[in-house]
C-alpha cells in the first residue's frame, strides 16, 4: 500500500468548495431550493492522507451481473467487477467494485458502501466512490472523497443501496458526513 503526498489536501480542499458553491447556487444542484437558504456547507470529515490508498483490483473471473435496489424501490444491473481488500481499524476489509450493465460514455468503477459510521456521523444509506476505469487494475482509492448519493439531499433523486457485501463493520472517518438539513430515512436493515 503506497500514500501519496503533494497537493492532494490542496485539490481536495478545492473540490470541496467548487461543490458547496455548485449545491448553494447551481440549477442542476440536488439541494431543494427550499432548504438553500440555510445550506453553509456540505460537512466533511477533515482530510486523511491515511484514507488514501493505491490499491490492486482483484477482477471477478466470471460475468455476475447484479441487481441493486433503489432507494425508490427500483432495481439497477450492475456487473460486479472485482474488489479491493485493504487494512482499515485493525482488520482487513473487502469492497466490491461494480460497472453499469450498460457502458456507455462513462465508464468506470461504482463503489457504494455502508460502515460503522453509516446512520450516525454518515448517511445512513451508505456513500459512493466513484473510479475512472482504467485497463491497469492499480486504483488509488481516497476515502476522502466518498460523497453521499443525492437522495441523501433530496427524495426527488433515486440511488442505489450498497449491497450488503459492501457493508463494513469498521468505521470510515472520511469523505461526507450527514446532511443535517434533511429528515434521516430509516431503511430496513437486512
Amino acid at each position: 500500500m503506497r500514500h501519496h503526498s503533494g497537493s492532494w489536501k490542496e485539490d481536495l480542499e478545492s473540490q470541496r468548495s467548487s461543490k458547496d458553491l455548485w449545491f448553494k447556487t447551481g440549477h442542476d444542484s440536488p439541494i431543494p431550493w427550499d432548504l438553500r437558504e440555510k445550506f453553509g456547507r456540505v460537512e466533511y470529515f477533515p482530510p486523511d492522507e491515511a484514507y488514501r490508498l493505491t490499491l490492486r483490483l482483484s477482477r471477478n473471473p466470471e460475468r455476475q451481473v447484479v441487481t441493486m435496489t433503489l432507494s425508490t424501490g427500483g432495481p439497477r444491473r450492475y456487473v460486479k467487477f472485482g474488489h479491493f481488500e485493504f487494512p482499515v481499524g485493525g482488520q482487513t476489509v473487502r469492497l466490491w467494485a461494480y460497472r453499469p450493465e450498460q457502458v456507455e460514455s462513462q465508464d468506470y468503477l461504482f463503489i457504494p458502501f455502508r460502515d460503522a459510521t453509516s446512520g450516525k456521523e454518515t448517511y445512513g444509506a451508505g456513500r459512493y466512490l466513484d473510479l475512472p476505469f482504467t485497463a491497469k487494475d492499480e486504483y488509488t482509492i481516497d476515502f476522502n472523497q466518498a460523497y453521499n448519493p443525492y437522495c441523501a439531499y433530496n427524495d426527488a433523486y433515486s440511488c442505489p443501496v450498497p449491497p450488503v457485501e459492501n457493508w463494513l463493520k469498521v468505521p470510515i472517518r472520511a469523505g461526507e458526513k450527514t446532511f443535517a438539513l434533511k429528515p434521516e430515512v430509516k431503511l430496513p436493515e437486512e
